[in-house]
């Protein structure tokens, strides 16, 4: 940016060049690709499947749609494009539509310009500001989009037949940048059809008006598959102007999943406390989603959004903090009787399909057993269990749960051998000396016992019991 052109005239001397905004972001876009830099950044997961062809769209200079279920990162994706944006732009002074100074479409610039030559005032816009964005409703007008008469400057007195009487739509708005519409089948369909000429002549026409704005912009667009019958579809002329279709995914693995998790979840950290979630917790909240997914009893068609992890890692951290609070202990670690909390962070992010009433919640019970299994048998040896169940063969129980202290769980420990040698086992405890890390293994690894049917369990409030079968 050249903070010395003040004027049209002052930007012809300074040697700045107009390009359109797809030529702009391809620019932008060879120079990342070309660095070994990431097109779009805090999104993981994508980097062999999504954003290739993202990369392709923007070096091909298409429009964009980008298709998925909900919690995917589309609309992430498509606010970070601002990023390949230039970070500054001249715009002839007072337009609505960022008017390029070397091609004004306005009225108001192009009469600015002819009045004022090489003196008319520029300002600078950042590339945050050109950047539009609108959720599809059925209620969505083509004013909204495109523009409409402001009856108030017709009242100041000028003439319907004056371009100035016209208030742009948000569209002509994002003139010389990137515009997205999220949800775009919920768009009526006479609304899609006035998107068509911005898609393929690139202009817009408002009502009965003798003009032709020539916009420049970049369309992006989301939609859900499932809305192309539940709510609305998308028209077909409309899909066939955009050069690219992208179909986005949920993390294809437990590791991406985590990641995912580490990088969004906002935990709470009161003073005094120290909060630690050890892999397993984690693993077990991943897990989770991922066998939710693949199963027959959630309704796959709405989805299981990765803010289904987000919310059960905060939530269980939330219960390990609330504990520590509770019993005055100087350390929150998430244990299995935290994973209780879960139904109410879990229900309103899946759609349970179940023909029999409130077996909503026995679902939700279930794929978490089968989430601690699982990852109880992907991380425990198996060749230590018999030794760890058979210190319940002498008729010793072992109580855990919400109300009982780490430290007064891990006193318990001492008359059972075979558990704290698995327990010294897991990935990152060994030698550990945290009452709450080996509180949160030892319930682990008594419910993975339990589970995998070698102890029987006890469960009364928030008291469990395990003892041998």
């Amino acid at each position: 940016m050249s903070s010395r052109a003040a004027t049209l005239g002052q930007l012809r001397e300074s040697g700045w060049e107009s390009v359109p905004v797809k030529e702009e972001v391809r620019r932008n876009a060879i120079r990342r690709i070309a660095e070994g830099r990431p097109l779009v950044e805090q999104v993981l997961g994508y980097d062999d499947t999504v954003l290739p062809q993202l990369e392709n769209a923007l070096l091909a200079g298409h429009d964009v749609i980008f298709l998925g279920e909900r919690g995917q990162a589309k609309t992430r994706i498509i606010r970070s494009l601002t990023g390949l944006l230039d970070e500054w732009i001249p715009v002839v002074a007072g337009s609505e539509i960022l008017d390029d100074p070397y091609q004004p479409v306005s009225r108001h610039a192009r009469d600015l310009i002819e009045h004022k030559g090489d003196d008319t005032p520029i300002t600078w816009a950042h590339r945050d500001e050109r950047y539009g964005e609108k959720l599809a409703t059925p209620d969505t007008s083509i004013a909204d989009l495109i523009g409409e008469v402001d009856p108030i400057k017709v009242a100041e007195g000028r003439y319907l037949s004056d371009e100035l009487t016209l208030h742009y739509g948000l569209v002509p708005r994002t003139n010389r940048g990137i515009f997205a519409i999220n949800e775009l089948p919920d768009l009526s369909e006479r609304i899609q059809v006035g998107l068509l000429n911005v898609l393929e002549e690139r202009d817009i026409q408002v009502r009965g008006y003798k003009i032709r704005l020539p916009l420049d912009v970049m369309l992006v667009a989301s939609a859900n598959p499932e809305d192309y019958t539940n709510r609305g579809r998308i028209i077909t002329p409309l899909k066939d102007r955009f050069g690219a279709q992208i179909r986005t995914h949920y993390p294809l693995d437990v590791a991406t999943e985590i990641a995912v998790i580490d990088q969004e979840a906002s935990v709470v950290r009161p003073e005094g406390v120290r909060v630690e979630v050890p892999r397993f917790m984690a693993e077990i909240v991943a897990t989770l989603s991922q066998l939710a997914r693949q199963s027959p009893h959630i309704n796959q068609r709405s989805g299981v959004s990765v803010r289904l992890s987000v919310a059960n890692y905060e939530t269980i951290v939330a219960s390990a903090v609330r504990r520590a609070l509770r019993l005055r202990e100087p350390e929150a670690v998430p244990r299995i009787t935290d994973l209780e909390s879960l139904p109410a962070s879990t229900a309103g992010k899946v759609e349970v399909e179940t023909i029999d009433e409130g077996r909503d919640g026995h679902v939700i019970e279930r794929l978490v057993q089968q989430s601690v299994l699982t990852v109880f048998k992907s991380t425990v040896p198996g060749e230590k269990l018999r030794a760890a169940s058979g210190d319940f063969d002498t008729g010793e129980v072992l109580h855990a749960g919400d109300d009982v202290r780490a430290t007064q769980l891990v006193a318990s420990l001492e008359k059972f051998p075979g558990l704290r040698e698995v327990i010294a086992s897991l990935p990152g405890l060994e030698g550990s000396e945290s009452p709450g890390a080996l509180a949160a293994a030892a319930e682990f690894i008594l419910e993975g016992l339990h589970l995998s049917k070698r102890l029987n369990k006890d469960a009364a409030g928030t008291r469990s019991t395990y003892r041998a079968r």
